[in-house]
């Protein structure tokens, strides 16, 4: 049974997102694919102004993937303990360093399967990495997607990945890496969980939320 909703305004969102939001990008502070998996690994379930604020010293510490698998999860967790489930994100740092040194020969892999097999890496931080990095045309749903596109109508899946797989059924392909950074910015600054900014979004017409609340 398919989770779409009938007609969903993919088209007048989009067309409004690219004339308002031309160039959205990651607020996550990364140099190289590196960084980016490291600091997305961080992010989970913590904020991406806590991450920037975290990275520099962690990178100082242990600047590319070798420098890493050659840690300990206890050498790790100083640097990070100001950051959301720091022994657990200490302990899959290393792993995942460890394993694409062994695995990839120390690049991380472009491939969302192979991305996977990465400890601490699941579905959506594949996404994120594979969009943002190598314009994969993926959508990775977190709890901002997941509102904005119910909100929008842009789907009515009960979880992540139908969510995900709503949004790149109606989502052309070469605006996916775009649209992933379009949703999540407007959950974050405008469509909020509480009090969304209903009164000075331009996706208000569009939003089942807005004409509910009203």
């Amino acid at each position: 049974m398919k989770s779409r909703v009938s007609e969903p305004p993919f088209g007048p969102i989009l067309a409004w997102f690219g004339a308002n939001r031309p160039l959205p990008k990651s607020e996550l502070d990364f140099l190289s694919p590196y960084q980016l998996i490291v600091a997305v690994v961080l992010s989970a379930q913590c904020t991406d102004k806590r991450v920037n604020l975290t990275t520099p010293a962690f990178f100082k510490r242990f600047p590319d993937v070798a420098a890493l698998a050659d840690a300990t999860p206890e050498e790790v967790f100083p640097l990070i303990r100001s950051i959301s489930y720091p022994n657990s994100k200490a302990q899959h740092l290393v792993a995942l360093a460890q394993k694409v040194r062994q695995d990839f020969a120390g690049e991380i892999p472009h491939d969302i399967d192979a991305l996977m097999t990465l400890p601490g890496v699941g579905r959506k931080t594949a996404n994120v990495v594979a969009s943002v990095l190598y314009d994969e045309p993926v959508i990775a749903v977190d709890t901002h997607v997941f509102r904005v596109a119910h909100r929008l109508g842009l789907s009515d899946g009960k979880t992540p990945l139908a969510v995900e797989r709503d949004l790149e059924a109606g989502i052309p392909a070469a605006l996916r890496p775009k649209a992933h950074h379009w949703l999540i910015l407007h959950g974050r600054y405008t469509c909020t969980a509480r009090n969304p900014k209903c009164g000075i979004c331009g996706l208000s017409p569009y939003c089942r939320h807005h004409a509910q609340s009203r």
